[in-house]
């Protein structure tokens, strides 16, 4: 799948990638594209190719790998990792409840978005764009994917954090949670929520909204991470193509595209691509308002090989 490079990534994040895993003392390294390009990049402004959402067979996802596992999220688990003592004295627009509520809501017969990544599976020969009854299927929740949430507020997070730096809280997350080997964090991903004022990865004048990847921990294994930034801070309406005014919308509609591309994509790219990108990067024009059993949330339209077009319902 093609990356999205970041203007902020550069060669001084590069560079304190070695000091900070040395810091952090977790035996971890980085893969290849930290601090220099990250997956399912969501851009603060939709690319021309989300601009018309048309059916059209070159926007088809097939399986990079034929491997059993990373290549989706069988079993999705959500941890939520509030990071730094910032989220202790402010978080304007209530995005730590926001964040919670909605992710409880994700599972079950009123959660029809969610059905749309069944579809997807891995253990199938690569190239593989229909799975039909082959392979290991992501299977739809029947209770909340969100398995926990951390507020890390022993210390403050850095203004500015480095992708090196965001990679290494994510491992801290794991071992946190209790995830310390492979097996557990074959299906967690972990979302490192930074508060209202933060620059992590050079948010927001980098252009994203949010992004996700892997890092690899010597003793915790592969491990999938979303760097999700205070949303809100690029306005009401932004990261979103509603315009009902929330300052919450842009927010639930950059963790549901990097929710969904980590399921279908879990350590990129091995996993579920077009020639768009992930199945949150087809569809980044495409939002709309669902009703879950928590709440109402902004969800954003995914890919469906299925349906042969960008959908909000399975």
């Amino acid at each position: 799948m093609p990356l999205r490079s970041l203007a902020s990534a550069g060669k001084a994040a590069a560079a304190l990638g070695a000091a900070a895993l040395a810091t952090a003392g977790l035996g971890f390294a980085t893969p290849a594209s930290a601090g220099v390009s990250h997956f399912g990049v969501k851009p603060q402004h939709a690319g021309v190719h989300a601009q018309a959402v048309t059916a059209t067979s070159t926007n088809t996802l097939s399986v990079g790998s034929s491997a059993g596992q990373g290549v989706v999220s069988p079993t999705p688990k959500v941890y939520l990792v509030f990071w730094g003592s910032q989220w202790s004295k402010s978080d304007p627009a209530k995005v730590a409840p926001d964040m919670q509520a909605m992710f409880k809501g994700l599972y079950g017969t009123q959660d029809t978005w969610g059905t749309i990544l069944d579809q997807y599976c891995e253990g199938v020969a690569k190239g593989t764009s229909t799975c039909g009854s082959k392979g290991v299927h992501v299977q739809h929740p029947t209770s909340s994917p969100l398995a926990g949430v951390w507020f890390d507020n022993a210390a403050a997070e850095p203004t500015s954090a480095t992708a090196a730096q965001l990679a290494a809280e994510a491992v801290k997350a794991a071992g946190h949670f209790g995830n310390k080997t492979q097996t557990p964090n074959l299906n967690a991903q972990y979302v490192i929520l930074s508060d209202t004022g933060m620059h992590p990865d050079g948010f927001p004048s980098s252009g994203f909204c949010a992004w996700h990847d892997f890092t690899t921990s010597a003793s915790y294994g592969k491990i999938a991470y979303t760097n999700l930034p205070y949303v809100p801070d690029t306005g009401v309406d932004g990261c979103t193509t509603l315009t009902d005014g929330r300052a919450l919308s842009g927010i639930e509609s950059t963790e549901t595209h990097e929710y969904a591309e980590t399921v279908t994509d879990f350590w990129p790219s091995i996993g579920w691509n077009g020639s768009n990108g992930e199945i949150g990067d087809e569809c980044e024009n495409m939002d709309a308002f669902v009703k879950l059993s928590t709440g109402s949330f902004d969800l954003q339209g995914l890919w469906s090989n299925s349906a042969n077009a960008c959908v909000t319902k399975g």
